[in-house]
């Protein structure tokens, strides 16, 4: 007992051994089997209208909340489509017209519009408002089986404008709950039975994994069902991969942590008792620094932004939770045996970590660096600077609507089809609120703007609305001009667009509208599909000119604070930056000249840079963290080739892992989730085995013990001398000395 207590175990009974993990594994096993039903039921609190996300002061989400008084329901319009090239005949239009009749009898689906023809006489549209209800994609799913089970003879015909394209994401997205996961588990899996050449401990990371996933969805989902956050596709996309990776990586240096502690003790509770003690600062300093990081999107004006902060926070904390816990828990319980066939034999030999007799891959890049540390950092550095070339080729500015679905979408081919035989921006018009007593005015500015292919105006009993000219509201069939709906004294307006309504043209329209009416009325509103894409691409740059710089500090500070100094952090964040830029300019070629994308959208940007940098810098406290306590027994330069020697096999090994599951997301037809899915799987990848290999530990080497200017460490490095060639060729001490608690990982990654 007094042994025991000297060492700083605590003496625990037999029963509670046993007690403590068994109960930590059915409350988990409880959490699992609450939450595993919620994956399939996230679209009950997922919307993926994109006017939602905006902020409420926006003007396009004040638009869209006026547009239901107008039209007396929040019913979101689909186009029917009709073409037949050479034109249409009277059949076919007494057809279309026959048909769309039949439109209301269907489930979600509203009365259609009487079909209105092309100039060309080649085509004809119809208006069919769609509840817009969680239900919105299968309503117009029911709309296009109804017109393919008995199309008009000899027609083409598409279902697409805003209702269709909301369909199309959906579909898209549908994905999310079977193979995003399916995929990412399976190269997961993969990686660690290479890593670890163990059947079972994989299963067990996995299982800890999914845990946390679980516990994850069913905090979020209660979440998103009270309105505390807004969940979207691309929020629970980004969630679940961001747990898999994250828990998977935190769950590697615990495992080298035991398989070590396993060496040195032949019981399995004093062996997790030490691993607890060794992994739990270096996980919880890294998780916390994510988590942080990810916090600072709530400066965010986008909510959609704003919803992914404390999401993904919440589930880096299940992912922390899960690997400090459920993990330690199942290996307490197998022992030895979870690491069969290779299992760490008690009393075997740690291995060495520097020295010439030092074996393995890290030791000699450690010794690589110790004899030219200057010019591994420069070539580095200026590899990096010149991939970073290509980040200002980047397009976030904003794509189409039509380009955000890369696989088939029913919509996209619609929409190019209606701007073959319509004006392009027809069933996605510009829409207006402005005083009545302007009518004439809000009419006159609007005409005078180039692009503005009609204008129409919202009356009574009529889903188009009345034509609006200079000289007033036109006559309808009745020969009798129709008064204008007023709401609260105002009047709404609808201007189709010469241009597509997803088109930079059609941008530049709308901005231009804006101006000209707000000259009539400094109260006027412009919204509709154009001008939420406008606006939400404008909150997208501010949001990502606030947050980065306030990442940056956040993160520089909790480095100095973690590492006791200054220098080292502003090196380590300055790299990372370095790395992020680099990720960027050769993603920025990729998407240009391999991939072919229209460009990207601004959030792209401020996503790649909040992962990347959070996640680079976790492998830096990993790496420095052991440096730092390595240099406390042998110096600056003997500490930093001992702390890569021991950290690399481990750092790599998650650094693959989570580059894994981000290129996973690719798997989801979505320009953006693709995007971000090539640009942090590349950039782990280049910082894990370019910035943390190579240019930090060179850097830091060649530095010396200055690194850790202005702390003790600085003053007096340990007590020990700092020569160049400090620890190139020092021999390991005979015995073993117990790891600190703040050590990162052990020898054993070295194997």
């Amino acid at each position: 007992m007094k042994a025991a207590q000297q060492s700083g175990r605590p003496r625990v009974p037999a029963w509670l051994r046993a007690l403590i993990p068994a109960v930590l594994i059915v409350v988990w096993l409880g959490v699992a089997g609450v939450g595993g039903p919620y994956f399939g039921r996230v679209d009950e609190v997922s919307s993926n209208d994109q006017t939602s996300y905006l902020p409420a002061s926006a003007d396009a989400t004040r638009v869209a909340a006026l547009q239901a008084r107008f039209s007396g329901s929040d019913a979101v319009p689909a186009i029917v489509l009709y073409v037949r090239r050479g034109g249409l005949s009277k059949g076919d239009l007494w057809a279309i017209t026959t048909q769309a009749k039949t439109f209301g009898a269907l489930r979600g689906v509203g009365a259609a519009s009487p079909p209105i023809g092309s100039r060309d006489g080649e085509a004809a549209e119809v208006f069919v408002p769609i509840a817009d209800d969680s239900d919105l994609p299968s309503s117009v799913q029911r709309l296009r089986e109804h017109i393919a089970a008995d199309p008009p003879p000899g027609l083409t015909a598409y279902v697409t404008g805003p209702a269709g394209f909301t369909a199309d994401l959906v579909d898209a997205f549908g994905g999310i709950d079977g193979i995003l996961l399916l995929v990412a588990l399976l190269a997961v899996f993969v990686i660690l039975i290479v890593v670890y050449r163990s059947p079972l401990l994989p299963v067990l990371v996995l299982g800890t994994a999914t845990f946390a996933l679980c516990a994850s969805i069913l905090t979020v989902w209660w979440l998103a069902k009270t309105g505390v956050v807004q969940l979207n596709g691309q929020v629970q996309g980004i969630l679940f991969i961001l747990v898999i990776g994250a828990a998977t990586d935190y769950s590697l240096l615990y495992v080298s942590r035991y398989r070590e502690a396993l060496r040195d003790d032949e019981r399995r509770w004093i062996a997790t008792w030490v691993a607890l003690r060794g992994a739990f600062l270096p996980i919880l300093a890294s998780g916390g620094t994510v988590i942080v990081g990810l916090l600072c999107l709530l400066f965010s004006d986008l909510n959609t932004n704003k919803a992914l902060g404390p999401v993904a926070s919440i589930g880096i904390a299940f992912a922390l939770l899960a690997a400090l816990t459920l993990l330690p828990s199942l290996l307490l319980a197998f022992g030895r045996v979870a690491f069969w066939p290779v299992r760490p034999a008690f009393g075997s030999a740690h291995p060495r970590l520097t020295g010439p007799d030092a074996r393995g891959l890290w030791p000699r890049v450690g010794r690589a660096i110790a004899a030219r540390p200057r010019t591994i950092w420069v070539i580095s550095t200026l590899v990096l600077l010149a991939a970073s070339a290509g980040a200002l080729q980047l397009k976030a500015n904003g794509v189409p609507q039509s380009a955000l679905i890369l696989s088939h979408s029913e919509a996209r081919d619609g929409q190019r089809a209606l701007g073959d035989h319509f004006p392009g921006g027809s069933g996605s018009p510009a829409v207006i609120v402005g005083p009545e007593d302007e009518l004439q005015g809000l009419t006159d500015a609007m005409l005078d703007t180039s692009g503005v292919s009609a204008l129409s105006v919202i009356v009574k009993d009529s889903p188009t609305g009345a034509r609006v000219t200079r000289d007033g509201i036109q006559p309808g069939a009745s020969r009798a001009a129709p008064a204008p709906m007023v709401v609260d004294g105002d009047v709404m307006l609808q201007a189709t667009l010469t241009h597509a309504a997803d088109s930079m043209a059609a941008e530049q329209t709308v901005r231009a509208l804006r101006s000209a009416v707000t000259g009539v009325d400094s109260g006027a509103l412009v919204g509709g599909v154009t001008a939420t894409a406008i606006d939400s691409d404008d909150a997208s740059i501010h949001d990502r000119n606030t947050i980065i710089p306030v990442v940056l500090v956040v993160i520089l500070i909790i480095l100095m604070l973690l590492l006791r100094a200054v220098l080292a952090p502003v090196l380590l964040v300055l790299t990372v930056v370095l790395s992020f830029a680099a990720s960027m300019g050769v993603s920025a070629l990729v998407f240009d000249h391999v991939l072919g994308f229209a460009g990207a959208d601004p959030a792209v940007p401020l996503y790649g840079f909040v992962f990347l940098v959070a996640l680079g810098i976790d492998y830096n406290i990993f790496l420095m963290t052991r440096v730092r306590e390595e240099s406390l027994l042998h110096g600056t330069r003997g500490g930093i080739l001992r702390g890569l020697a021991a950290t690399g096999g481990v750092i790599t090994s998650a650094g693959l892992v989570l580059a894994a599951t981000f290129a996973a997301l690719g798997v989801i037809p979505i320009l953006f989730l693709v995007q971000i899915a090539f640009i942090v799987a590349f950039g782990v990848l280049l910082d894990t085995l370019v910035v943390r290999s190579l240019l930090v530990p060179a850097l830091a080497y060649d530095i010396g013990r200055a690194s850790w200017w202005p702390s003790r460490l600085w003053r007096d490095n340990g007590g020990h001398p700092d020569a160049r060639g400090h620890g190139a060729h020092a021999a390991a001490p005979r015995t073993r000395r117990p790891e600190p608690i703040g050590s990162a990982t052990d020898g054993s990654a070295a194997e």
